[in-house]
């Protein structure tokens, strides 16, 4: 039995400005069906900061991002190749991004397009992509267990692009530091909150899911059922954002409790903790 009260999966945005409909937070708690917490409300990247650290304070909570935690460095050695000054470490590369972005709301586009603009891929103008792509330990052994995660850290164009979620979330990270434990760059601590990173269709694999999107409540509803949670019951027909944090809370929660190798995945180690991180569910 895990001994969180509460599992919370935020969809998050990497988009310029500072409200994000794009923006849903979810919470699973104990035994009841998971839930949208102020499912009307238009999220900014810095109240989702503030209220994360009051509510991480109340009760012992798994909070979850779908962003990735770090960029890749295991398979070249360095996080922006041929870059001088950049650190190599998880933590210290959060507070260089984080120094180097004026962006409102914790945004990080100008990182991207600006400060390190050729490590990103913004299109066809830029060369070959697959010269831009590049993964970490765990996206490879996803990919290799057939969860299909595609998107790069360093791929900056299209719907499915992760770059500017990532370098903003990696923002939000650095003023999470040392207020609530991150894992695996911090040890799981034996109390009290802490923030992992997720991956949907990880969830909708284990509800045996396609893993395309969910955008109607039976379609929700039939991946809860599979996930072992009990049912929502919701007065309108929810986003494809809502979705993936309802679906992603509730298998936060199954992951937590039936499964010993949540927080200790085969190879998981003690650099990849400090330097990439590590995708909670990829076992």
């Amino acid at each position: 039995m895990s001994r969180f009260e509460s599992y919370i999966a935020i969809d998050w945005s990497g988009a310029k400005g500072r409200r994000h409909k794009g923006i849903a937070i979810a919470e699973a708690r104990r035994d009841a069906p998971p839930r949208l917490i102020r499912p009307g409300h238009i999220w900014s990247r810095e109240e989702v900061l503030r209220w994360l650290i009051k509510r991480a304070a109340r009760e012992p909570t798994l909070f979850g991002f779908d962003f990735s935690f770090a960029p890749p460095i295991v398979e070249r050695g360095e996080y922006l190749v041929g870059e001088p000054g950049v650190p190599n470490t998880a933590r210290e590369f959060w507070a260089y991004v984080d120094a180097r972005c004026d962006d409102e709301d914790l945004g990080a586009a100008s990182f991207l397009e600006h400060v390190h603009r050729k490590h990103f891929y913004f299109g066809i103008a830029d060369g070959v992509k697959a010269d831009f792509v590049r993964f970490r330990q765990c996206d490879a052994r996803l990919n290799a267990q057939g969860g299909r995660k595609t998107a790069s850290a360093y791929d900056a164009i299209g719907a499915a692009q992760v770059a500017k979620a990532s370098f903003s979330g990696m923002r939000l990270l650095h003023r999470l530091d040392g207020k609530v434990a991150i894992f695996p760059m911090d040890p799981l601590p034996e109390s009290g909150s802490a923030v992992v990173e997720i991956y949907t269709r990880i969830y909708l694999r284990r509800a045996g899911m396609s893993g395309t999107k969910l955008r109607t409540r039976a379609e929700l509803n039939a991946a809860l059922d599979e996930l072992g949670s009990r049912r929502v019951r919701l007065g309108f027909e929810p986003n494809d954002h809502q979705t993936d944090a309802l679906v992603t809370a509730a298998g936060m929660r199954a992951l937590a409790r039936e499964e010993p190798r949540a927080f200790a995945p085969e190879g998981l180690t003690p650099e990849i903790a400090r330097t990439e991180g590590w995708t909670f569910g990829v076992l």
